[in-house]
């Protein structure tokens, strides 16, 4: 999903700070670099991973402008998950399962909305979550006013598509799934290259295990899409 490291523990994680001053509001906060002096110089420190760093929406809207090089997220409590650009395995995993969901989306007369991996959402628990793929029914996002669209979408997509990284332990991924669907997700999909296995999640039933399966229906909420696992697994 998010990265192609090695997955083992983490025991810290770097971050460059500048001097913190206080300030009034989140939008003075300039995320620039600037010239190095005494009163404004990068400094690197170690952040144990036993330590969370919590932000606003707003904090967090400012974070995700100012490093759109970054996967970020946001859990319901506020803490920020920095997750790093993908390897190339999971890049062309995500681009096939993007585009299989893009070419149904307008092959089928364009119905809903259609988002890729780059996309973040504010779930109604508060957690901004950026699904592999998603969508969203054309009546749920019409009935979003001017505001609730903001830059990110105040909704959980109807369907959403987690790929799962070498990265990514498997209960974490399983995490996100179970909060999109108490969030109001109908389906979703967890797919895990490295076991060549699926999970189906629905709300109030069981999640369905698959073991490598050749393709996925989107069922009744998209009805005629198809993917196609094989690029998936390969």
């Amino acid at each position: 999903m998010k990265g192609d490291r090695e997955e083992e523990p983490v025991k810290s994680v770097s971050y460059r700070v500048g001097i913190i001053h206080p300030i009034p509001s989140v939008s003075e906060v300039k995320m620039v670099q600037t010239p190095v002096s005494r009163e404004n110089q990068t400094l690197l420190i170690e952040l144990p991973k036993s330590i969370g760093l919590y932000v606003t929406q707003e904090q967090f809207a400012a974070l995700a402008a100012a490093n759109r090089d970054l996967r970020l997220e946001r859990t319901a409590l506020g803490e920020l998950i920095v997750n790093p650009p993908t390897g190339w395995e999971t890049g062309k995993r995500n681009w096939s399962i993007s585009g299989e969901l893009y070419l149904w989306w307008r092959n089928a007369g364009e119905p809903g909305e259609a988002f890729d991996s780059s996309t973040g959402f504010i779930l109604p628990n508060g957690a901004i979550r950026s699904p592999d793929a998603s969508w969203v029914s054309q009546e749920r996002w019409d009935a979003l006013t001017p505001e609730q669209k903001g830059t990110f979408a105040n909704i959980c997509p109807d369907f959403v598509v987690e790929l799962r990284s070498s990265s990514d332990t498997l209960k974490s991924v399983q995490d996100k799934m179970k909060e999109y669907i108490d969030n109001g997700a109908l389906l979703g999909w967890l797919l895990d290259p490295q076991h060549r296995r699926v999970e189906i999640y629905r709300p109030n039933l069981d999640v369905d295990v698959l073991e490598n399966p050749a393709e996925l229906s989107g069922e009744a909420m998209l009805p005629g899409f198809v993917l196609n696992l094989r690029r998936v697994w390969a």
